[in-house]
């Protein structure tokens, strides 16, 4: 039975409202880069999370102690910064899905090496190079959707693109699982870093398929400032990519505290095996997806900022919440995996259309990937700190700064406009 309703829009003709309007309103070209996008950002999650379920493994193997483990992942997100800003003007100057391109082939190459990395150097490197494609993938690919969605649904759509992070992680934990339970731990974490080669299945079908928005790549073509560096940081933009700096920060700096620690959280002080560690992470997985849908549906409803302060707060009380459970209580470990995944997750779910709307079309990839990904870049000093702390406070003590993070957030809101309904490909100035 179809979830569609009818309703007279402003001309007259029945207006979609179902549960999938979102998706049908993109139509046929909107809905093949919406599952090229989708696609890039689960495959880019998928390649991110083989190393935190492999750190035991690895630190074991390579004799590592926990701030070298945590300078693993902070490398990974520092040089992030830098690919996620040439992605961006990359976007904006060669196009949307060539970028796109190039940033899936990056990650995907450079997680396989790393399987094959004889030290801990030399694995430091290989993944350094894995965050050039890495900080690139979802800033083009959500500007992809973006300039197809429609003000309306664009929050519900880009959340659902975000949603694909969930799905990358959740089928990295599964074949995590299979892995380890069939390989010993030396070679099975050179085993999931070559299965990061997934990827390149998508290329085939991105080149195939899917094309830029056609009116947003007019609109850029016409322009002379497309992939300016120096036109986000005019008088007219600058508070703009100044604050939106700050919140990309503040939110990741605690959601990817979150991400690298959990893991050994959940083996060293609480003992769990690496099956009952997937079971553990299941209930936060599956907490992710929901809160991705979720937050995609409320920033649609209430508002990017009122979604993103929402959510911070609560994340912040759930990573408090999460920590201070008491010895011996798994069972409501296990519950509250959930609401912790989704309230870390739903806050991200406006940031593809807020941060699109911020630009206009000529500079848009290149001001959207330049404060995501230098916000990730901050933000991955949170897990190195983390783990350095690890050794006297121990890693649940330490994962608190993921709440501070949060709060950060929250204050860069302040200078920062409501963009709701905003549509894209109206004629724009470049000031706002």
């Amino acid at each position: 039975m179809s979830t569609t309703q009818a309703r007279p829009s402003k001309d007259g003709s029945p207006e979609d409202t179902g549960a999938f309007a979102w998706l049908r309103a993109l139509g046929p070209q909107g809905r093949r880069a919406f599952a090229g996008a989708f696609g890039g950002y689960g495959l880019d999650s998928y390649d991110f999370f083989t190393l935190p379920l492999s750190m035991v493994a690895i630190a074991a193997y390579f004799s590592l102690d926990n701030g070298q483990t945590g300078l693993l992942t902070t490398v990974t997100l520092v040089v992030s910064a830098i690919g996620g800003a040439i992605a961006g003007v990359l976007a904006d100057r060669i196009g949307r899905v060539r970028a796109l391109m190039i940033t899936v082939i990056t990650y995907a190459v450079f997680t396989v090496l790393c399987g094959f990395a004889p030290n801990y150097e030399t694995l430091l490197v290989f993944r350094a190079l894995q965050g050039l494609g890495f900080g690139g993938e979802w800033a083009v690919g959500a500007i992809l959707v973006a300039e197809y969605a429609s003000g309306k649904h664009r929050g519900r759509t880009l959340g659902a693109v975000q949603s694909a992070w969930a799905a990358g992680w959740a089928l990295a934990v599964v074949v995590y699982t299979l892995v380890f339970q069939f390989l010993d731990a030396d070679t099975a974490w050179r085993v999931m870093f070559w299965t990061g080669a997934l990827p390149a299945l998508l290329i085939v079908y991105v080149r195939r398929n899917v094309h830029d928005a056609p009116e947003a790549a007019a609109q850029r073509r016409e322009s002379a400032e497309k992939g300016s560096f120096g036109a986000i940081f005019r008088a007219d933009l600058l508070r703009t990519t100044f604050f939106a700096t700050l919140m990309s920060t503040g939110v990741q700096g605690g959601y990817y505290t979150l991400a690298t620690w959990v893991p050994t959280y959940l083996k060293t002080e609480r003992g769990l095996t690496v099956v009952g560690t997937g079971g553990y992470l299941a209930f936060l997985i599956s907490g992710a997806f929901t809160g991705y849908l979720t937050g995609g549906y409320l920033t649609d409803r209430l508002g990017r900022k009122k979604n993103i302060a929402i959510f911070a707060v609560l994340s912040a009380v759930a990573i408090l919440a999460y920590i201070n459970i008491p010895a011996g209580a798994d069972g409501l470990l296990l519950v509250l995996g959930f609401p912790l995944g989704f309230c870390m997750s739903a806050i991200f779910s406006g940031f593809g259309s807020f941060l699109s709307e911020l630009y206009p079309t000529a500079v848009r990839g290149t001001g959207q990937g330049f404060t995501y990904n230098t916000g990730r870049a901050v933000g991955a000093l949170f897990p190195t700190l983390v783990g350095f702390l690890a050794t006297s406070w121990g890693v649940g003590g330490a994962l608190v700064f993921g709440a501070v993070g949060y709060g950060l957030a929250v204050l860069a809101l302040i200078g920062l406009p409501e963009t709701r309904g905003r549509e894209l490909l109206a004629p724009e100035p470049i000031g706002r």
